[in-house]
């Protein structure tokens, strides 16, 4: 990867583009209307970005639309698009340093996890769709012999993507890599807090073979061009990663426009449950601390809220807090460094108040709970503990996406599971038993879209990703997102006898 001198002068020397991609071609905002894009790691301004409007999504939808009429992609045959996305993602491998190094900049996480995990993860995520596009059948339900009932997948057509910042490479290929393989025409709204690595994707999209129109990127705001978006009658589906808040208004602007469906996933407080049966407690609070601290917290799924067995705790709550220091906030662009930046001075604000707020309620900040290295004009905040949180506290209820970790202490299996279900969310859980069958049950009774069990945030693209209750619902990864992306038709046909 090099040593962190070149990163830097890499750094000083990148010019990234902010302007949208329409038609295949870079262009201003309607009015040249920009805003500037500082860098969380040290607050240089990295460049100016379009400031997508409704004009703008107007013009990206008629592109998409027409795109889709005129069957550029959607004609062709599915070998032909898996051959292009294919191609997608070695490009996208081919380009790693150059993306690694835009998402670090851009939203502040360490290089070596921009470059080692989410570069790759967005390349075998494409890829992955790819292959899977022309191995996916079709149905003939078992009627009569007097009928022949065919049952097929079309694209819905238009579909709007909005993705957040937390992982701006890995959540756009989540939503274009089905949506695209399955022949839709996509509008993408990537964050504004960082939308470069989004529109560089889309330029290796064509140079890969994707025709223009077929892939639109608008950058801008949310109340702005992703209201736009959202609110658009010629679009068929939004797919929406981002807040629950904001999940919401994605359901209301559905309503208010023409019915289109909409597939949120959204936020998380998960339950990390460690029983007093379980051995390998050293283990259990390094998956614990390497979770909570990647990507300085900034995951839906992170599993903020670790529920310890209260004849366990004690001892727990010291093997956690001795992993504590090994995150400590450090610069992003160093090749050693394992928590970077927050993405921005609202975040850096936001949880700093979570913080003030946890010990206002009464709970003990047993590790960190600072800002760190005000000094580079940078957002970061210390890896930081609770203990002795109740469930009701606000930072034990309320998603903070940040490195806070709260300790809530338990005396039996079922108030374990009552806890980890009074929750308005239900993205992920993690049980820790060395009893199978205690695993098996309080997996079954934890209402979440995934439970781990004995280990943390294992993963693969061949499994949903998605929640329960206000953690929306949609599913990324797997082939069940081309659920979300594809219609289903009926073509009935009547057979007459001899």
């Amino acid at each position: 990867m090099g040593a962190a001198p070149a990163w830097h002068e890499r750094a000083t020397a990148l010019r990234p583009d902010g302007r949208c991609l329409i038609e295949g071609e870079r262009r201003a905002a309607a009015g040249g209307v920009v805003f500037a894009k500082h860098s969380p790691v040290d607050g240089r301004l990295l460049g100016d970005v379009a400031r997508g409007g409704a004009a703008d999504i107007e013009a990206a939808v008629r592109s998409a639309r027409s795109a889709f009429e005129d069957r550029r992609w959607a004609g062709k045959p599915p070998a032909a698009r898996k051959r292009i996305l294919v191609r997608w993602a070695e490009l996208v491998l081919a380009a790693r340093e150059e993306l690694a190094l835009i998402d670090t900049l851009d939203m502040g996480k360490p290089i070596q996890y921009a470059l080692g995990v989410d570069v790759p993860a967005t390349a075998r995520c494409l890829a992955w769709y790819g292959e899977a596009v022309d191995k996916v059948y079709d149905e003939i339900a078992p009627t009569p012999d007097t009928a022949l009932a065919l049952i097929t997948r079309e694209p819905v057509g238009v579909m709007g993507a909005i993705v957040p910042w937390n992982y701006p490479l890995v959540m756009a290929a989540w939503k274009l890599g089905p949506a695209l393989a399955a022949g839709n025409s996509v509008v993408l709204k990537p964050s504004e807090k960082s939308p470069f690595s989004a529109l560089r994707l889309a330029e290796l999209a064509l140079e890969a073979g994707i025709p223009p129109g077929v892939l639109n990127v608008v950058p801008g705001y949310g109340h702005e061009a992703g209201e736009a978006l959202a609110l658009h009658m010629d679009v068929d589906a939004i797919g929406f990663t981002g807040s629950t808040r904001t999940g919401r208004r994605m359901l209301e602007y559905a309503g208010r426009s023409n019915l289109k469906r909409v597939h949120n996933e959204l936020g998380g407080k998960s339950a990390f449950i460690v029983f007093d049966d379980f051995a390998d407690l050293g283990r259990a609070a390094r998956t614990l601390a390497g979770s909570i601290f990647f990507n300085q917290g900034e995951s839906c799924n992170a599993p903020s809220r670790a529920l310890i067995h209260d004849s366990i705790a004690d001892r727990f709550v010291e093997l956690l807090a001795a992993e504590a220091p090994q995150y400590a906030p450090a610069d992003p662009l160093a090749p050693a460094t394992v928590m970077g930046a927050l993405v921005d001075d609202t975040q850096l604000r936001t949880v700093l108040g979570y913080i003030e707020a946890g010990r206002d309620e009464g709970a003990r900040c047993i590790a960190g709970g600072r800002r760190a290295l005000e000094s580079t004009g940078g957002c970061y905040v210390e890896p930081t503990i609770f203990d002795g949180v109740a469930n009701g506290m606000t930072i034990a209820r309320e998603e903070i996406f940040g490195p806070v970790l709260s300790v809530i202490r338990f005396r039996s299996e079922q108030e374990a599971i009552q806890i980890a279900n009074a929750s308005s969310y239900g993205l992920q859980a993690a049980v820790w038993s060395d009893r199978l069958g205690r695993a098996h049950r309080v997996a079954r009774a934890l209402r979440a879209g995934t439970v781990h069990v004995n280990q943390y945030d294992e993963d693969d693209i061949t499994v949903p990703f998605g929640g329960f209750k206000q953690s929306g619902n949609g599913r990324d990864k797997s082939l069940h997102a081309f659920d979300k992306v594809t219609e289903l038709k009926t073509t009935w046909l009547r057979i007459d006898p001899a």
